[in-house]
């Protein structure tokens, strides 16, 4: 979107393509080395079946956003469902309307389920290593601090835009349950897990300011109807700020 579309046609990958890319080979190596730091881990087996998952739902996640955001370009709006967007409405024929839904459910449902959950659940697996008798090193240094923000942001942004809150607050439940029963046994985080657990516990705070900040936006409640109600990133972006690009 910043950069001009005379670099990357639309027939084309972007440059996000070219990122998301990297993304697909980079964090499942990441993800395969944090779990072998780990001294508690999962069958071997299990470990490589999670890999392919993730691998498979990002790269389909890739597809389906690459096609979803080449098409704000055409006037696509995602706070809009598929069938109410001006240009799928008036496709011909009408059975065209299907397969933009079948892709919407690919990238929004089925690739978001095989990337996230074997994701969080390799960020558990790691985070139940994460406990130190020793209390000096239950501290983080500077530098990681400094991360965390970045960090934060990064997992609002998986929460809010992959819609995946109930995955998330799952994973934090959980994590909580272990550090409190971790304690009774005089253990404690380490710096590692200290970084993960505070990075989860401020996204939460970012998600609770993003939606008191939506909550009165009539359309947003429109597109994400029902008790949870957390609007994507992207849907605010075509509805408020889509004149930028």
């Amino acid at each position: 979107i910043i950069l001009p579309l005379e670099w990357f046609p639309l027939n084309k990958p972007s440059a996000g393509d070219y990122f998301h890319m990297a993304y697909n080979v980079i964090t499942p190596f990441l993800l395969l080395k944090l779990i072998e730091r780990s001294p508690k881990t999962l069958p071997r087996s299990m470990v490589y079946v999670s890999i392919i998952m993730f691998v498979m739902g990002a790269s389909i996640h890739l597809v389906g956003d690459s096609v979803n955001h080449r098409l704000i370009f055409s006037g696509y709006q995602h706070h809009l469902s598929v069938r109410e967007n001006p240009i799928i409405r008036n496709l011909k024929p009408e059975t065209l309307i299907d397969s933009f839904e079948l892709l919407y459910y690919y990238d929004e449902y089925l690739g978001h389920s095989m990337w996230y959950i074997p994701f969080f659940l390799i960020l558990f697996i790691y985070f139940t290593g994460c406990f130190t008798p020793v209390e000096e090193e239950s501290r983080m240094p500077v530098p990681a601090l400094l991360l965390m923000g970045p960090s934060s942001l990064y997992y609002w942004y998986l929460v809010t835009e992959g819609q995946i809150f109930i995955l998330y607050i799952f994973t934090f439940f959980a994590m909580m349950a272990l550090v409190m029963h971790q304690k009774r046994k005089g253990l404690v985080l380490d710096s590692n897990g200290l970084f993960l657990f505070y990075s989860f516990i401020i996204t939460l705070l970012l998600i609770a300011l993003w939606v008191a900040w939506l909550w009165n936006d009539k359309i947003l409640r429109k597109k994400y109807p029902g008790v949870i109600y957390i609007p994507e990133p992207w849907a605010f972006y075509t509805l408020h700020m889509n004149n930028l690009h």
